[in-house]
Protein backbone atom coordinates (compact mmCIF):
# COMPACT_ATOMS: atom_id res chain seq x y z
CA UNK A 1 0.00 0.00 0.00
CA UNK A 2 1.22 3.15 -1.10
CA UNK A 3 1.49 6.37 1.18
CA UNK A 4 -1.54 7.64 -0.65
CA UNK A 5 -3.63 4.66 0.18
CA UNK A 6 -2.38 4.13 3.76
CA UNK A 7 -3.62 7.97 4.21
CA UNK A 8 -6.90 7.08 2.77
CA UNK A 9 -7.11 4.21 4.53
CA UNK A 10 -6.44 5.56 7.78
CA UNK A 11 -9.00 8.14 7.53
CA UNK A 12 -11.77 5.74 5.71
CA UNK A 13 -11.19 2.21 7.73
CA UNK A 14 -13.74 4.18 10.92
CA UNK A 15 -16.74 4.88 8.46
CA UNK A 16 -16.20 0.99 7.36
CA UNK A 17 -17.74 0.18 10.76
CA UNK A 18 -20.75 1.83 10.55
CA UNK A 19 -24.15 -0.14 9.47
CA UNK A 20 -24.53 -1.34 6.52
CA UNK A 21 -27.28 0.94 4.83
CA UNK A 22 -25.52 3.68 6.14
CA UNK A 23 -21.85 2.99 5.23
CA UNK A 24 -22.14 4.52 1.88
CA UNK A 25 -22.67 7.59 3.28
CA UNK A 26 -20.77 7.25 6.28
CA UNK A 27 -17.52 6.60 3.84
CA UNK A 28 -18.61 10.26 2.01
CA UNK A 29 -18.99 12.09 5.24
CA UNK A 30 -15.20 11.02 6.24
CA UNK A 31 -13.69 11.66 3.23
CA UNK A 32 -15.37 15.20 2.82
CA UNK A 33 -13.83 15.83 6.47
CA UNK A 34 -10.63 14.32 5.90
CA UNK A 35 -9.85 16.73 2.94
CA UNK A 36 -11.78 19.90 4.86
CA UNK A 37 -9.89 19.47 7.57
CA UNK A 38 -6.02 18.87 5.89
CA UNK A 39 -5.64 15.24 6.49
CA UNK A 40 -5.62 14.37 2.99
CA UNK A 41 -4.16 17.59 1.75
CA UNK A 42 -4.89 19.65 -1.71
CA UNK A 43 -3.20 17.85 -4.81
CA UNK A 44 -3.21 14.06 -3.02
CA UNK A 45 -3.95 11.59 -5.31
CA UNK A 46 -6.19 8.95 -4.06
CA UNK A 47 -5.71 5.45 -4.86
CA UNK A 48 -8.30 3.68 -7.79
CA UNK A 49 -11.71 2.69 -6.34
CA UNK A 50 -10.34 -1.08 -6.94
CA UNK A 51 -7.09 -0.12 -4.62
CA UNK A 52 -9.34 1.53 -1.79
CA UNK A 53 -12.11 -0.98 -1.60
CA UNK A 54 -9.58 -4.14 -1.41
CA UNK A 55 -7.82 -2.33 1.35
CA UNK A 56 -10.91 -1.18 3.36
CA UNK A 57 -13.01 -4.81 2.12
CA UNK A 58 -16.39 -3.13 0.99
CA UNK A 59 -17.69 -3.13 -2.33
CA UNK A 60 -16.17 -0.88 -5.30
CA UNK A 61 -19.98 0.81 -6.00
CA UNK A 62 -19.26 2.10 -2.37
CA UNK A 63 -16.20 3.72 -3.34
CA UNK A 64 -17.05 4.86 -6.78
CA UNK A 65 -19.90 6.43 -5.46
CA UNK A 66 -18.28 8.23 -3.32
CA UNK A 67 -15.18 9.68 -5.17
CA UNK A 68 -18.06 10.63 -7.97
CA UNK A 69 -20.04 12.19 -4.96
CA UNK A 70 -17.18 14.58 -3.38
CA UNK A 71 -15.89 15.36 -7.29
CA UNK A 72 -19.44 17.41 -8.06
CA UNK A 73 -19.43 18.76 -4.85
CA UNK A 74 -15.35 20.09 -5.57
CA UNK A 75 -13.93 18.36 -3.05
CA UNK A 76 -12.14 16.06 -5.66
CA UNK A 77 -10.87 16.64 -9.17
CA UNK A 78 -11.21 13.62 -11.73
CA UNK A 79 -8.74 13.54 -14.81
CA UNK A 80 -9.78 10.82 -16.96
CA UNK A 81 -7.06 8.61 -17.72
CA UNK A 82 -5.19 10.29 -14.76
CA UNK A 83 -6.66 9.50 -11.32
CA UNK A 84 -8.79 11.10 -8.53
CA UNK A 85 -6.74 14.24 -6.36
CA UNK A 86 -8.03 16.18 -3.80
CA UNK A 87 -9.15 19.15 -4.97
CA UNK A 88 -7.87 22.81 -3.75
CA UNK A 89 -10.97 24.45 -3.24
CA UNK A 90 -12.15 23.06 0.55
CA UNK A 91 -10.93 25.29 3.77
CA UNK A 92 -11.48 24.04 7.27
CA UNK A 93 -13.95 25.33 9.36
CA UNK A 94 -14.02 27.20 12.13
CA UNK A 95 -14.60 24.54 15.48
CA UNK A 96 -17.18 25.38 17.44
CA UNK A 97 -20.42 27.71 17.60
CA UNK A 98 -19.26 30.81 19.80
CA UNK A 99 -21.97 32.59 22.13
CA UNK A 100 -22.33 36.21 21.49
CA UNK A 101 -24.77 37.20 23.78
CA UNK A 102 -23.62 39.39 26.14
CA UNK A 103 -22.20 38.10 29.76
CA UNK A 104 -21.43 38.49 32.78
CA UNK A 105 -17.91 36.34 33.28
CA UNK A 106 -16.69 37.47 37.09
CA UNK A 107 -20.09 39.31 38.17
CA UNK A 108 -21.77 38.64 41.67
CA UNK A 109 -24.64 41.64 41.34
CA UNK A 110 -25.33 42.88 37.72
CA UNK A 111 -27.55 46.32 38.12
CA UNK A 112 -27.43 46.91 34.55
CA UNK A 113 -30.88 47.57 32.75
CA UNK A 114 -31.99 46.69 30.49
CA UNK A 115 -33.44 43.11 31.31
CA UNK A 116 -36.56 41.57 33.03
CA UNK A 117 -36.89 38.33 34.80
CA UNK A 118 -36.98 35.98 32.50
CA UNK A 119 -37.64 33.14 35.52
CA UNK A 120 -40.90 34.86 35.34
CA UNK A 121 -41.83 33.40 32.50
CA UNK A 122 -45.09 31.76 32.10
CA UNK A 123 -43.84 28.20 31.24
CA UNK A 124 -46.92 26.67 31.57
CA UNK A 125 -49.38 28.61 30.13
CA UNK A 126 -47.43 29.17 27.25
CA UNK A 127 -47.04 25.65 26.63
CA UNK A 128 -50.58 24.83 26.90
CA UNK A 129 -50.70 27.71 24.38
CA UNK A 130 -48.41 25.92 22.17
CA UNK A 131 -50.60 22.78 22.11
CA UNK A 132 -53.77 24.36 21.80
CA UNK A 133 -52.19 25.96 18.40
CA UNK A 134 -50.56 22.75 16.99
CA UNK A 135 -53.87 20.75 17.53
CA UNK A 136 -56.00 23.40 15.68
CA UNK A 137 -54.22 25.45 13.50
CA UNK A 138 -55.14 24.43 9.78
CA UNK A 139 -52.74 23.44 7.85
CA UNK A 140 -52.71 26.56 5.02
CA UNK A 141 -51.58 28.47 7.84
CA UNK A 142 -48.28 27.56 7.36
CA UNK A 143 -47.75 28.93 4.44
CA UNK A 144 -46.27 32.16 4.26
CA UNK A 145 -47.80 34.75 6.09
CA UNK A 146 -49.07 38.49 5.43
CA UNK A 147 -46.30 40.49 6.03
CA UNK A 148 -48.15 42.13 8.33
CA UNK A 149 -48.83 39.39 11.17
CA UNK A 150 -51.68 36.60 11.26
CA UNK A 151 -55.40 38.73 11.07
CA UNK A 152 -55.90 37.41 14.24
CA UNK A 153 -52.73 38.34 16.53
CA UNK A 154 -53.52 41.52 14.94
CA UNK A 155 -57.01 42.16 16.03
CA UNK A 156 -56.03 40.57 19.23
CA UNK A 157 -52.67 42.91 19.51
CA UNK A 158 -55.06 46.41 18.40
CA UNK A 159 -57.62 45.41 21.71
CA UNK A 160 -55.03 44.95 23.82
CA UNK A 161 -53.32 47.85 23.15
CA UNK A 162 -56.48 50.32 22.84
CA UNK A 163 -57.89 49.04 26.03
CA UNK A 164 -54.28 49.05 27.82
CA UNK A 165 -52.39 52.10 26.32
CA UNK A 166 -54.92 54.14 24.52
CA UNK A 167 -53.59 54.10 21.02
CA UNK A 168 -55.70 54.25 18.01
CA UNK A 169 -55.38 50.71 16.69
CA UNK A 170 -56.15 49.80 13.63
CA UNK A 171 -55.13 45.94 13.02
CA UNK A 172 -54.81 46.87 9.47
CA UNK A 173 -51.92 49.40 10.18
CA UNK A 174 -50.17 47.00 12.66
CA UNK A 175 -47.34 45.42 11.80
CA UNK A 176 -46.06 42.25 14.00
CA UNK A 177 -42.28 42.47 14.01
CA UNK A 178 -39.30 40.82 15.48
CA UNK A 179 -39.28 43.83 18.67
CA UNK A 180 -38.79 47.28 18.81
CA UNK A 181 -35.28 46.94 17.11
CA UNK A 182 -37.16 45.68 13.79
CA UNK A 183 -39.69 48.03 13.88
CA UNK A 184 -36.62 51.02 14.40
CA UNK A 185 -34.69 49.48 11.24
CA UNK A 186 -38.41 49.09 9.19
CA UNK A 187 -38.93 52.34 9.71
CA UNK A 188 -35.27 54.24 8.89
CA UNK A 189 -35.32 52.48 5.73
CA UNK A 190 -38.59 53.58 4.98
CA UNK A 191 -37.41 57.30 5.84
CA UNK A 192 -33.89 57.07 4.19
CA UNK A 193 -35.98 56.27 0.90
CA UNK A 194 -37.71 59.24 1.36
CA UNK A 195 -34.91 61.50 1.62
CA UNK A 196 -34.53 62.02 5.44
CA UNK A 197 -30.67 61.65 6.69
CA UNK A 198 -31.13 62.19 10.09
CA UNK A 199 -32.92 61.35 13.04
CA UNK A 200 -33.07 62.95 16.50
CA UNK A 201 -33.09 60.81 19.69
CA UNK A 202 -33.51 62.15 23.40
CA UNK A 203 -30.37 63.20 25.56
CA UNK A 204 -29.79 61.08 27.60
CA UNK A 205 -31.39 58.79 26.04
CA UNK A 206 -30.82 54.86 24.76
CA UNK A 207 -27.51 54.71 22.19
CA UNK A 208 -29.35 51.64 21.14
CA UNK A 209 -31.91 53.81 18.77
CA UNK A 210 -29.17 55.68 17.13
CA UNK A 211 -27.06 52.22 16.10
CA UNK A 212 -30.59 51.15 14.35
CA UNK A 213 -31.29 53.39 12.49
CA UNK A 214 -27.81 54.53 11.54
CA UNK A 215 -27.85 50.86 10.38
CA UNK A 216 -29.90 52.08 7.86
CA UNK A 217 -28.08 54.82 6.85
CA UNK A 218 -29.42 57.85 8.89
CA UNK A 219 -27.15 60.06 11.07
CA UNK A 220 -27.94 60.18 14.79
CA UNK A 221 -28.62 63.99 15.76
CA UNK A 222 -28.82 64.15 19.78
CA UNK A 223 -31.32 66.50 21.00
CA UNK A 224 -31.27 67.63 24.88
CA UNK A 225 -34.10 67.13 27.49
CA UNK A 226 -35.44 68.64 30.85
CA UNK A 227 -37.84 67.75 33.51
CA UNK A 228 -40.65 67.94 30.90
CA UNK A 229 -39.39 66.01 27.98
CA UNK A 230 -37.73 67.55 25.27
CA UNK A 231 -36.75 70.94 24.67
CA UNK A 232 -38.68 72.90 21.92
CA UNK A 233 -36.09 75.12 20.74
CA UNK A 234 -33.24 72.53 20.07
CA UNK A 235 -35.78 70.48 18.47
CA UNK A 236 -36.80 73.11 15.74
CA UNK A 237 -33.21 74.24 15.32
CA UNK A 238 -31.87 70.60 14.48
CA UNK A 239 -33.27 70.66 10.87
CA UNK A 240 -34.32 66.71 11.94
CA UNK A 241 -37.80 65.51 10.59
CA UNK A 242 -37.75 62.36 12.47
CA UNK A 243 -37.35 61.67 15.86
CA UNK A 244 -37.08 58.46 18.58
CA UNK A 245 -39.13 58.79 22.11
CA UNK A 246 -40.07 57.50 25.06
CA UNK A 247 -42.85 59.75 26.76
CA UNK A 248 -44.43 57.55 28.78
CA UNK A 249 -41.66 56.65 30.79
CA UNK A 250 -38.27 58.21 29.79
CA UNK A 251 -35.46 56.09 28.98
CA UNK A 252 -33.39 56.39 31.10
CA UNK A 253 -33.97 59.96 32.92
CA UNK A 254 -37.26 58.19 34.34
CA UNK A 255 -39.53 60.98 33.86
CA UNK A 256 -43.16 61.00 32.03
CA UNK A 257 -43.03 63.72 29.52
CA UNK A 258 -45.79 67.02 30.08
CA UNK A 259 -48.73 67.31 28.28
CA UNK A 260 -47.63 70.43 26.94
CA UNK A 261 -44.52 68.72 25.51
CA UNK A 262 -46.47 65.88 24.24
CA UNK A 263 -48.67 68.86 22.01
CA UNK A 264 -45.15 70.76 21.06
CA UNK A 265 -43.67 67.73 19.78
CA UNK A 266 -46.80 66.75 17.79
CA UNK A 267 -47.50 70.63 16.40
CA UNK A 268 -43.37 70.31 15.03
CA UNK A 269 -43.89 67.17 13.42
CA UNK A 270 -47.14 68.20 11.72
CA UNK A 271 -45.25 72.36 10.84
CA UNK A 272 -41.84 70.03 9.10
CA UNK A 273 -44.01 67.00 7.99
CA UNK A 274 -42.02 65.02 10.50
CA UNK A 275 -42.81 61.39 12.02
CA UNK A 276 -42.00 60.07 15.63
CA UNK A 277 -41.28 56.82 16.58
CA UNK A 278 -42.57 56.44 20.14
CA UNK A 279 -41.13 53.31 21.68
CA UNK A 280 -42.88 52.31 24.64
CA UNK A 281 -40.87 49.69 25.80
CA UNK A 282 -42.42 49.47 29.49
CA UNK A 283 -44.96 51.52 29.32
CA UNK A 284 -47.65 49.20 31.29
CA UNK A 285 -45.61 48.84 34.91
CA UNK A 286 -46.59 51.87 36.41
CA UNK A 287 -46.79 51.64 40.82
CA UNK A 288 -48.51 54.29 41.95
CA UNK A 289 -51.07 55.36 39.75
CA UNK A 290 -52.51 54.11 35.95
CA UNK A 291 -49.98 54.52 33.52
CA UNK A 292 -49.72 57.43 31.09
CA UNK A 293 -51.33 56.54 27.79
CA UNK A 294 -49.72 56.71 24.36
CA UNK A 295 -48.70 59.59 22.50
CA UNK A 296 -49.50 57.84 19.32
CA UNK A 297 -53.54 58.49 21.00
CA UNK A 298 -53.34 62.07 19.78
CA UNK A 299 -51.74 61.78 16.05
CA UNK A 300 -51.89 58.02 14.62
CA UNK A 301 -50.87 59.99 11.03
CA UNK A 302 -47.44 61.44 12.63
CA UNK A 303 -46.51 58.78 14.95
CA UNK A 304 -45.40 55.34 14.49
CA UNK A 305 -46.23 53.60 17.98
CA UNK A 306 -43.56 50.60 18.75
CA UNK A 307 -43.99 48.00 21.63
CA UNK A 308 -43.13 44.43 22.39
CA UNK A 309 -42.99 41.41 24.59
CA UNK A 310 -39.63 41.68 25.73
CA UNK A 311 -40.09 43.27 29.14
CA UNK A 312 -43.30 41.75 29.74
CA UNK A 313 -42.65 38.00 28.77
CA UNK A 314 -38.63 37.16 27.18
CA UNK A 315 -36.66 39.38 25.02
CA UNK A 316 -36.03 35.85 23.20
CA UNK A 317 -39.26 35.55 21.91
CA UNK A 318 -38.49 38.40 19.39
CA UNK A 319 -41.75 39.43 19.24
CA UNK A 320 -43.26 43.34 19.17
CA UNK A 321 -45.64 45.15 17.11
CA UNK A 322 -45.77 48.99 15.20
CA UNK A 323 -48.71 50.87 14.07
CA UNK A 324 -47.95 52.84 11.14
CA UNK A 325 -49.26 56.45 10.04
CA UNK A 326 -51.11 55.31 6.96
CA UNK A 327 -48.46 57.80 4.67
CA UNK A 328 -45.69 55.39 5.46
CA UNK A 329 -47.90 51.64 5.39
CA UNK A 330 -47.40 50.23 2.13
CA UNK A 331 -43.68 51.29 2.08
CA UNK A 332 -43.54 49.68 6.07
CA UNK A 333 -45.10 46.37 4.61
CA UNK A 334 -43.28 46.09 1.64
CA UNK A 335 -40.48 46.53 3.43
CA UNK A 336 -40.90 43.72 6.05
CA UNK A 337 -41.68 41.30 3.05
CA UNK A 338 -38.21 41.53 1.29
CA UNK A 339 -36.95 41.67 4.59
CA UNK A 340 -37.99 38.27 5.70
CA UNK A 341 -41.54 37.43 4.74
CA UNK A 342 -42.96 37.93 8.05
CA UNK A 343 -42.49 36.28 11.35
CA UNK A 344 -43.05 32.75 12.15
CA UNK A 345 -46.36 31.38 12.03
CA UNK A 346 -46.65 29.19 15.11
CA UNK A 347 -44.99 31.92 17.18
CA UNK A 348 -47.15 34.61 16.61
CA UNK A 349 -50.19 32.25 16.75
CA UNK A 350 -49.14 31.41 20.03
CA UNK A 351 -48.78 34.50 20.87
CA UNK A 352 -52.72 35.44 19.74
CA UNK A 353 -53.73 32.30 21.88
CA UNK A 354 -51.90 33.92 25.04
CA UNK A 355 -53.14 37.57 24.60
CA UNK A 356 -56.80 36.40 23.95
CA UNK A 357 -57.07 33.69 26.39
CA UNK A 358 -56.35 36.36 29.48
CA UNK A 359 -52.79 34.79 29.88
CA UNK A 360 -50.86 38.17 28.74
CA UNK A 361 -53.31 40.26 30.96
CA UNK A 362 -52.02 38.13 33.83
CA UNK A 363 -48.69 37.86 33.02
CA UNK A 364 -48.63 41.83 33.33
CA UNK A 365 -49.83 42.00 36.43
CA UNK A 366 -47.43 39.17 37.96
CA UNK A 367 -44.59 41.02 36.56
CA UNK A 368 -45.66 44.37 38.17
CA UNK A 369 -46.35 42.85 41.33
CA UNK A 370 -43.00 41.60 41.40
CA UNK A 371 -41.34 44.11 40.11
CA UNK A 372 -43.03 47.37 42.41
CA UNK A 373 -41.58 44.80 45.34
CA UNK A 374 -38.26 44.72 43.71
CA UNK A 375 -38.20 48.77 43.12
CA UNK A 376 -38.88 49.09 47.20
CA UNK A 377 -36.10 46.92 47.90
CA UNK A 378 -33.71 49.04 46.04
CA UNK A 379 -35.08 52.23 47.76
CA UNK A 380 -34.45 50.72 50.72
CA UNK A 381 -31.10 49.44 49.90
CA UNK A 382 -29.98 52.52 48.99
CA UNK A 383 -31.61 54.38 52.31
CA UNK A 384 -29.49 51.94 53.93
CA UNK A 385 -26.27 51.45 52.88
CA UNK A 386 -25.91 54.78 50.55
CA UNK A 387 -27.58 57.38 52.68
CA UNK A 388 -28.45 60.25 50.90
CA UNK A 389 -28.78 59.31 47.65
CA UNK A 390 -31.42 60.96 45.33
CA UNK A 391 -33.41 58.71 42.82
CA UNK A 392 -34.99 60.35 40.35
CA UNK A 393 -38.28 59.90 37.57
CA UNK A 394 -41.74 58.59 38.46
CA UNK A 395 -42.62 55.26 39.82
CA UNK A 396 -42.77 52.97 37.16
CA UNK A 397 -40.51 51.02 34.45
CA UNK A 398 -37.68 48.41 35.30
CA UNK A 399 -34.52 50.99 36.15
CA UNK A 400 -34.55 54.43 38.79
CA UNK A 401 -32.00 56.66 38.18
CA UNK A 402 -29.44 57.22 41.45
CA UNK A 403 -27.58 60.29 42.34
CA UNK A 404 -25.35 59.41 45.07
CA UNK A 405 -23.21 61.65 46.77
CA UNK A 406 -20.77 62.98 46.18
CA UNK A 407 -17.93 61.83 49.19
CA UNK A 408 -18.64 58.17 47.37
CA UNK A 409 -16.91 59.08 44.54
CA UNK A 410 -15.29 60.74 42.55
CA UNK A 411 -17.68 58.84 39.77
CA UNK A 412 -14.52 56.87 38.18
CA UNK A 413 -13.33 55.64 41.25
CA UNK A 414 -16.77 54.65 42.27
CA UNK A 415 -17.25 52.37 39.03
CA UNK A 416 -14.09 51.14 39.66
CA UNK A 417 -14.28 49.96 43.05
CA UNK A 418 -17.84 48.46 42.54
CA UNK A 419 -16.41 46.25 39.55
CA UNK A 420 -13.78 45.37 41.86
CA UNK A 421 -16.37 44.17 44.35
CA UNK A 422 -18.34 42.31 41.71
CA UNK A 423 -21.26 44.43 41.10
CA UNK A 424 -21.92 45.91 37.37
CA UNK A 425 -23.50 49.14 37.31
CA UNK A 426 -23.63 51.68 34.14
CA UNK A 427 -23.59 55.18 34.68
CA UNK A 428 -26.04 58.19 33.42
CA UNK A 429 -23.32 59.46 30.98
CA UNK A 430 -22.69 56.49 28.81
CA UNK A 431 -26.78 57.29 27.86
CA UNK A 432 -25.91 61.00 26.37
CA UNK A 433 -23.84 63.75 25.69
CA UNK A 434 -24.25 65.72 29.22
CA UNK A 435 -21.59 65.31 31.44
CA UNK A 436 -22.42 66.98 35.14
CA UNK A 437 -20.22 69.35 36.61
CA UNK A 438 -20.51 68.73 40.33
CA UNK A 439 -18.55 65.01 41.92
CA UNK A 440 -21.72 62.91 42.78
CA UNK A 441 -22.21 59.86 40.97
CA UNK A 442 -25.63 59.19 38.55
CA UNK A 443 -26.50 55.35 37.81
CA UNK A 444 -28.81 53.94 35.91
CA UNK A 445 -29.87 50.95 38.12
CA UNK A 446 -31.67 47.77 36.73
CA UNK A 447 -33.59 46.10 39.47
CA UNK A 448 -36.27 44.11 37.72
CA UNK A 449 -33.91 41.00 36.85
CA UNK A 450 -32.64 40.63 40.31
CA UNK A 451 -34.28 39.37 44.07
CA UNK A 452 -34.45 41.56 46.56
CA UNK A 453 -32.04 39.77 48.41
CA UNK A 454 -29.92 40.07 45.62
CA UNK A 455 -30.37 43.90 45.24
CA UNK A 456 -29.01 44.49 49.31
CA UNK A 457 -26.48 42.55 48.64
CA UNK A 458 -25.13 44.14 45.51
CA UNK A 459 -25.68 47.87 47.36
CA UNK A 460 -24.24 47.05 50.44
CA UNK A 461 -20.91 45.57 48.51
CA UNK A 462 -20.93 48.72 46.14
CA UNK A 463 -20.94 50.11 50.15
CA UNK A 464 -17.97 48.21 51.29
CA UNK A 465 -16.38 48.77 48.53
CA UNK A 466 -16.89 52.40 48.00
CA UNK A 467 -16.80 53.49 51.74
CA UNK A 468 -19.44 55.08 53.52
CA UNK A 469 -18.42 58.60 52.96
Amino acid sequence: MGSQGQAAWEVLLPAVGAPARRRGRALQEALREAVRSGRLAAGTRLPSTRELAADLGVSRGLVTEAYEQLTAEGYLRSDRGAGTWVGGAARAAVPGARDLAAGTPGVRVDFRPGTPDLSLFPRSAWAAAQRSVLTRLPHPALGYPDPRGLPGLREALAAMLARRRGVVADPERLVVCSGVAQASTLLGFVLRARGLRQVGIEDPGSPEHGRLFASTGMETVWLPLDEEGLRPGPLADSGVRAVVVTPSHQFPSGISWSAERRAALLDWARAVDGYVLEDDYDGDFRYDRAPVGALQGLDPERVAYAGSVSKSLAPGLRLGWMLVPEALLAEVVERKRTMDLGNPVLDQAVLQEFVTRGGYDRQLRRCQRAYRERRDALLAALAEHLPGTRVSGIAAGLHVIARVPGRFGPPERFQARAAEAGVALRPLEEYGTARPADGDVRLVIGYAHLAPSAIDTGIRLVAEACGRG
